[in-house]
């Protein structure tokens, strides 16, 4: 008798925790677009996922360097086929592979970063990443002397744009005649191009140099000339110590370890967020020693107020390139207007293909 009750008491409690998730060992996955090496996107996002395998019962894994595309779609569907939990593909060409995947695989949980397609097992996630574009532009176009910023751009798609947006209103905010000129090199990780991309801009007067790629290349152009470098992903001070003002930097460990608690709490919603410096999910790195304490104390105060909600980035009123009024006085673009945007802000010198 002793034995059943005993029995019945360890099935229980059992129960209870699996209720709870306490016990129930989750596998993740996550998906690279770029070496896991590059200092760059990748990179924050594997410090990511070092935070996640140190939570009880999870285990990771990752494949780094996956071309956008069938090479992807291929990824997740191993990983899915494997058995794991969830699977964060973490670039956005990753997005129709990962819901094809998605629709095969109804029982596994998906995220997809930087898109915007969904399913009932497949969320989207993304950071508000401009509001630190926007705090790098102040220190940028306060530290320019030619009154040209330079930014290396990896593709015309809404992400990128905002970004040099961002960047561009936070440079105007404290020098009005300042102006940015974006070289496109269509590439999220190459090293090469990405130097050579800066050196083009070094050529025609930049002396500030800003990036969307995930290699420490243009930082290192910068530095060579003897001139500055905003960073971006991660803090790229080591690579260029004498040029880098500062970077837009994210921290994913929070959100990863919050999405990988709710699978296994058996209550994963297929969401689509977007968090921003309220939540620590974008930041910026350290600033160097070249950069004024009464410029840092400026840019600490802006950033204050926008995670207090108390500032807007893209708030009214804004032109675009032609001088055609876009966001009227006392209005702020909305968050569609934002993922969707695909035009640049007058005093941008660049077009957007």
């Amino acid at each position: 008798m002793k034995v059943l009750k005993a029995l019945v008491v360890m099935l229980v409690l059992g129960m209870a925790m699996a209720a709870y998730g306490a016990d129930k060992p989750v596998k993740v996955g996550f998906v690279y677009v770029s070496p896991i090496g590059d200092a760059g996107w990748s990179y924050a996002h594997d410090l990511g996922r070092q935070a996640v395998a140190e939570m009880d019962g999870v285990t990771t894994s990752y494949v780094e360097a996956v071309a956008e595309g069938p090479d992807s779609e291929r990824v997740i569907l191993n990983m899915a086929r494997k058995g794991y939990d969830l699977i964060f593909a973490t670039s956005f060409g990753y997005m129709d592979p990962m819901l094809k995947v998605a629709k095969q695989f109804p029982k596994t949980s998906f995220m997809h970063c930087s898109g915007f397609k969904k399913a009932d097992n497949m969320g989207n996630y993304f950071g508000r990443m401009y509001q630190a574009r926007y705090l790098s532009g102040i220190v940028a176009g306060a530290m320019t002397k030619t009154n040209t910023l330079g930014y290396v751009a990896a593709f015309p798609i809404p992400e990128v744009i905002r970004g040099i947006n961002a960047f561009t209103l936070g440079a105007q905010s404290v020098n009005p005649d300042v102006t940015v000129r974006v070289v496109w090199t269509k590439t999220w990780y190459d090293p090469a191009t990405e130097k050579e991309a800066a050196k083009s801009l070094l050529d025609v007067g930049a002396d500030v140099i800003a990036q969307h790629q995930d290699s420490p290349g243009p930082q290192e152009a910068a530095q060579e000339k003897g001139v500055y470098s905003i960073g971006y992903n991660s803090d790229m001070a080591s690579f260029a110590p004498k040029a880098h003002l500062t970077a837009p930097v994210w921290n994913w460990a929070p959100y990863y370890a919050k999405v990988v608690d709710s699978v296994r709490k058996d209550n994963f919603k297929a969401e689509s967020v977007w968090p921003g410096l309220a939540d620590g999910i974008v930041d910026l790195a350290p600033f160097g020693p070249m950069v004024p304490e009464e410029l840092q104390a400026k840019v600490n105060g802006v950033k204050a107020d926008i995670a207090e909600g108390k500032k807007k980035v893209f708030a009214g009123p804004i032109k675009d390139q032609k001088g055609t009024l876009k966001l009227a006085d006392n209005t702020a673009a909305t968050d569609n207007e934002l993922l969707g945007m695909t035009w640049f802000v007058e005093g941008v010198v660049g077009t957007t293909e």
